[in-house]
């Protein structure tokens, strides 16, 4: 039997209540200028159920993380933001 998985899915921008009310099964908070989406979900396939939503609303996925225990807060790497800005500038 499986048991729900909590995650944390960071998406770049500030998201307003309309587009918040696209996940209702999770909660959003502001963190700096990226929103965390946090909450457990049934299965892996109602995670791809968000990361599909995050993409047909054209939002830019920054990060997920899988939480081994509930409520878990993890802060982010503070040289991700940058790695990431690399990775895009040498892909270009």
């Amino acid at each position: 039997m499986n048991h729900p998985v909590s995650y944390q899915i960071r998406i770049r921008g500030r998201l307003g209540q309309t587009m918040r009310r696209a996940f209702p099964a999770l909660h959003a908070e502001t963190r700096g200028e990226d929103t965390l989406l946090a909450g457990a979900l049934a299965d892996q396939a109602a995670l791809f159920g968000v990361l599909t939503q995050i993409e047909a609303l054209g939002l830019e996925l920054v990060e997920v993380r899988r939480c081994e225990s509930p409520g878990c807060v993890t802060p982010p790497h503070p040289g991700a933001r940058n790695a990431e800005f690399s990775r895009e500038r040498t892909r270009k």
